[in-house]
């Protein structure tokens, strides 16, 4: 079973790019497709980013987002996700999920809590106006 833990969250000034981990261990990585969510304090975990097995991205404006990068190196197990530019409103808890593909999957499903089996404790971001 596939385990994950974020890292590189902190405190961040507004428009510092910031690069948050997703480190994974166990089998088949290169099998999962990873899913950045955040929840912000009092409210619901939302979706951010996600990127397949394949490589293939999507965010939750669609396939391009200025705010976000998702990418993965699979010799090292790691996902990442890079924030750009971002704002006060961006502060939260990022967590990273881990779905396993069998097949090519609706992006759509990708946007899903409930498809991901796997999760790791996530890292607060702190972004300072």
């Amino acid at each position: 079973q596939l385990q994950l833990a974020e890292s590189g969250g902190g405190l961040v000034e507004a428009g510092d790019s910031l690069r948050l981990s997703c480190a994974a261990s166990g089998p088949d990585f290169d099998n999962y497709a990873v899913g950045w969510f955040r929840q912000a304090p009092g409210k619901e975990r939302t979706f951010v980013g996600a990127i397949t097995w394949s490589g293939g991205t999507y965010y939750r404006d669609g396939r391009d987002s200025k705010e976000f990068a998702v990418a993965r190196d699979n010799a090292k197990n790691t996902a990442y996700l890079q924030l750009n530019s971002p704002k006060s409103e961006d502060t939260a808890v990022y967590y990273c999920g881990g779905k396993l593909q069998t097949h090519a999957i609706a992006t759509a499903a990708l946007r899903e809590e409930d498809e991901y089996g796997e999760w790791g404790k996530g890292t607060q971001v702190t972004v300072s106006s």
